[in-house]
């Protein structure tokens, strides 16, 4: 993309703030991920934050120079509790709705997908064809007055989901030494497999 259309663009969003807006969006992020845990812990329902917040957490541990940012906040929520949850996230703002099978509270009525809390069924697996199914609320610990899913469960579900950005986040767990080569025998196959095959050949 040569200049023009860089500058084409930028005419087209209404200006050269992309800075700017790459900064607010990362802000709504962390607003967001902050205001769906203060409202279940002020309710007392259960929870833990996984995906890539959870990674983030967990790389900042050893060196937040090695953070990646994620636009995503995904949160482990126990079946039982759905209706408390959804009456604790709704008085904070959110509005809960049904996308492709998907649980997930926007943020307001006409909030966006791609800016919404999803989340994730403890004890239940998130398709069919994964080999097993999300961890137990319970299995997470307190890092900030957030409840993090721990290590173990969270490297779990990213070898379970395996797709390009789980295979990344272990990549970036395995890079700050969260995780090394003694980690594939605390799996069966294939989740054994595919830690050894990023420990291996991380370049792949």
């Amino acid at each position: 993309m040569d200049q023009e259309q860089i500058d084409d663009l930028l005419r087209e969003q209404g200006g050269p703030y992309v800075f700017d807006r790459m900064f607010s969006a990362l802000e709504k992020v962390r607003e967001r991920l902050e205001r769906a845990c203060q409202a279940l812990n002020s309710a007392d329902v259960p929870y833990a934050v996984i995906g890539g917040n959870a990674v983030a957490a967990w790389v900042a541990t050893r060196d937040e120079g090695a953070l990646r940012n994620t636009r995503d906040v995904d949160i482990l929520l126990d079946p039982k509790d759905a209706d408390a949850a959804t009456v604790a996230l709704e008085v904070a703002g959110f509005h809960r709705v049904l996308t492709m099978g998907v649980t997930m509270f926007l943020d307001g009525e006409d909030g966006k997908p791609s800016e919404a809390v999803r989340v994730i069924w403890a004890g239940q697996k998130v398709k069919d064809s994964y080999p097993v199914a999300a961890p137990e609320v319970g299995q997470s610990r307190d890092i900030e007055q957030k409840k993090v899913i721990e290590l173990e469960a969270l490297l779990t579900m990213k070898l379970v989901g395996f797709c390009r950005k789980d295979q990344v986040h272990v990549l970036d767990m395995i890079g700050v030494g969260l995780i090394d080569e003694t980690w594939p025998a605390k799996f069966a196959p294939p989740l054994a497999n595919r830690l050894q095959e990023l420990l291996e050949d991380p370049n792949g």
